[in-house]
C-alpha cells in the first residue's frame, strides 16, 4: 500500500512538472524536443570555442592574456564601446526629445531623417569616410597635414556613433510616446522648471527606454569588425580576425573569450540599469515645447546628422563611381554573380532561420513556462555574440569534425548566418503567436482536428505576416554581415560585401564603389519595414 501511494505521489510530480514545462501531450513534447534541439545547435559553436581554449597551456595563457598587447587591445575596445554608448545617448535623446515633446514642423519627415543612418551599414560609412578624409586618403593628398585625419580609434569612434545613435534615439522616442505627459504638466505646475522636471519626472521614466538603446549601441560598438579593420583601431574584433589569418588560433580563440566576458558583463549591468518598477505608461498627451527660433537650430542640427551620415557617403561612393583610379584590377572588377551570390545565401538562410523559428516561438508563445523561456532566450545568444567571434568557433567546428563541410559548400556558412540573426525571426514570430487567439485553436481541436492539423490550417496563416517579416530581416541582415562572410565563404566564393574588403585592403576604392550602394539600396528595405510596423501601430 505504502509503495503504491509512493507511486502516485511520483506521478502526480511527474503530472506538476509536465504542466510546469508547457508539455500536455505528445505533440508538445515533439515540439518541446525540436525547440531543445534548435537551442542546442544555436550554442554549440560557443562549446567549441571554449573547448579550443582550454587546450592552451596554462602558463602560455595566462602570458598571452595578460600581455601588454591584450591591455591595450582590451582597454581600446572598453573605451570604444563606452565613449560610443556615451555620445550616442547624447544625439539619440535630445533627437528624440525633439520630435515628440516639442512644436518641431513635420515631426514625421525629422524622425525619418534622424533614423536614416540605419540604412547604411557602419563599415559602409567607413569605407567612405577613411578612402576620403583618412590617412592617404583624397583629402589628406590635396592637403596634406593640415587637415585632421580620420583614422584609428578616435576614427571609429566617431563613424560608430554616427550610425548607431538611432538606436537610442528609436527606443527613448517610443518611450516618450507611450508616457503620459500631463505627469510632467502637474510637475510644472508645481514651480518645477523644464530641467527640474525632466530629470526628477521624464527621465525615471524614459530611462528604461535609454537603457535598452544604449545597450544596442554598446554591444554593436564592441562587436563591430568592419569599422574598427578599416580604421586601423586595434580592438578585440580586429585583433581576433587578424590573429586568426596569421594562424595565432590560440590567441584568437582567448582573445574571444575575454570579448564574450565583457559582453556578459554589459548585460548583466544593463539589467540593473534598465529595470525601474515605476516607470508608468499611458497614453502621451499633454503641452508641447515651443523652441521659437530655436526651431531652425534643431532643423539644422537634425539635416546635418543625415547629410553626414547619407548623403555624403552616397556622394563620394557616386564619385569613385565615375572616377578612374590607377590601372584596373580584373580580380576586383563586378560581377553580377557576386550580388547573386549575397542574395542566394541570404534567402537560404532567411529560411532556414524561419524554420528554426517556428516551433521555438511557437512553444515560447503558447507557454509561458520555465522551460519555453529558457529555450527561447538559448537561441538569443548568437545576437549578443561578436560575429566574428561565432565565425571562430565554426572555423573550429568544421576543421575539427566537419572538414568536409569547412571551404567547400555552403551549410557552415549558412548555419553562421542562422546562429547570428535567428533572435529577429524567433521575436517577430513569437509576436504574431502571441496575437492568434487560444479559443479559435480549442474550436477546431473540437472539431476533432490535431493539433498539427490546427496549426496548419488555423495558427500558420495567422503567424505567416510575422514569418515573412521575420525571414526579410534576417535576409537584410544577412546580406550586411561581414566577419562571419570572410571566415567561412567556400573558396572561390565571392559576394558583395567580399569584394568591399578586397578593394578596401588594396586602397582601390572605386571598386568598392558600386557594391557598397548595392548594399545601401538593400538596406534601405529594412527602413521601410521599421516605418510599415509604425504606421501599423499608429493606425
Amino acid at each position: 500500500m505504502k509503495s503504491l501511494t509512493n507511486h502516485l505521489d511520483s506521478l502526480r510530480s511527474l503530472e506538476e512538472l509536465s504542466k510546469r514545462l508547457g508539455v500536455t501531450d505528445r505533440s508538445m513534447a515533439v515540439l518541446v524536443l525540436l525547440s531543445a534541439v534548435v537551442a542546442f545547435l544555436v550554442i554549440s559553436p560557443m562549446f567549441w570555442l571554449l573547448w579550443r581554449a582550454i587546450t592552451v597551456e596554462p602558463s602560455r595563457a595566462i602570458d598571452l592574456i595578460f600581455s601588454s598587447r591584450t591591455a591595450g587591445t582590451t582597454i581600446n575596445s572598453i573605451a570604444l564601446m563606452g565613449l560610443v554608448t556615451v555620445f550616442s545617448i547624447g544625439l539619440g535623446v535630445p533627437l528624440a526629445i525633439l520630435t515628440t515633446r516639442t512644436d518641431l514642423p513635420n515631426p514625421r519627415f525629422w524622425t525619418i531623417v534622424a533614423a536614416l543612418p540605419l540604412v547604411i551599414p557602419s563599415y559602409i560609412g567607413a569605407i567612405a569616410f577613411t578612402g576620403m578624409f583618412g590617412s592617404g586618403g583624397q583629402v589628406d593628398t590635396l592637403f596634406g597635414t593640415t587637415i585632421p585625419n580620420l583614422d584609428g580609434l578616435p576614427g571609429a569612434i566617431f563613424i560608430i556613433t554616427l550610425y548607431t545613435y538611432p538606436y537610442v534615439f528609436l527606443t527613448t522616442r517610443a518611450a516618450l510616446l507611450s508616457m503620459d505627459s500631463s505627469i510632467i504638466d502637474a510637475a510644472r505646475t508645481l514651480n518645477a522648471g523644464p530641467l527640474e522636471a525632466f530629470r526628477r519626472v521624464t527621465f525615471p521614466q524614459i530611462r528604461p527606454g535609454i537603457a535598452a538603446g544604449a545597450l544596442l549601441a554598446g554591444l554593436y560598438a564592441i562587436s563591430d569588425f568592419g569599422t574598427p579593420a578599416f580604421m586601423g583601431a586595434s580592438v578585440f574584433t580586429s585583433r581576433i580576425y587578424w590573429e586568426f589569418n596569421n594562424f595565432a588560433v590560440e590567441y584568437a580563440a582567448l582573445l574571444a573569450l575575454q570579448l564574450i566576458a565583457i559582453v556578459a558583463i554589459v548585460l548583466v549591468i544593463e539589467a540593473g540599469i534598465g529595470r525601474d518598477e515605476d516607470a508608468t505608461g499611458g497614453p502621451s498627451s499633454g503641452s508641447v515645447i515651443h523652441l521659437g527660433r530655436w526651431k531652425w537650430l534643431a532643423i539644422g542640427f537634425i539635416s546635418s546628422l543625415g547629410v553626414l551620415t547619407l548623403v555624403i557617403p552616397v556622394a563620394i561612393f557616386t564619385n569613385w563611381l565615375f572616377r578612374s583610379q590607377g590601372d584596373p584590377i580584373s580580380s576586383l572588377e563586378f560581377e553580377w554573380v557576386y550580388a547573386f551570390n549575397s542574395v542566394h545565401l541570404a534567402l537560404i538562410a532567411a529560411f532556414v532561420a524561419c524554420l528554426f523559428a517556428l516551433p521555438v516561438a511557437y512553444y515560447s508563445g503558447r507557454t509561458n513556462s520555465l522551460l519555453s523561456r529558457i529555450l527561447e532566450r538559448a537561441t538569443y545568444i548568437g545576437f549578443a555574440v561578436p560575429g566574428v567571434v561565432i565565425g571562430l568557433a565554426l572555423v573550429f567546428l568544421g576543421t575539427r569534425t566537419l572538414p568536409s563541410f569547412y571551404r567547400q559548400g555552403i551549410w557552415l556558412l549558412v548555419f553562421a548566418y542562422v546562429v547570428r540573426f535567428l533572435p529577429q525571426a524567433v521575436g517577430t514570430v513569437r509576436s504574431s503567436v502571441l496575437q492568434v487567439d487560444a479559443k479559435t485553436i480549442e474550436a477546431a481541436r473540437t472539431l476533432n482536428a490535431s493539433r498539427l492539423e490546427a496549426f496548419r490550417r488555423i495558427t500558420l496563416p495567422l503567424i505567416m505576416p510575422g514569418v515573412v517579416a521575420g525571414g526579410v530581416l534576417v535576409f537584410l541582415t544577412t546580406m550586411k554581415e561581414l566577419p562571419v562572410t570572410l571566415m567561412l565563404r567556400p573558396v572561390g566564393m565571392e559576394t558583395l560585401v567580399s569584394i568591399i574588403w578586397g578593394a578596401q585592403a588594396d586602397l582601390a576604392y572605386r571598386y568598392a564603389a558600386f557594391p557598397s550602394l548595392l548594399l545601401i539600396l538593400i538596406s534601405g528595405f529594412s527602413m521601410l519595414i521599421l516605418l510599415r510596423q509604425e504606421g501599423s501601430d499608429l493606425n
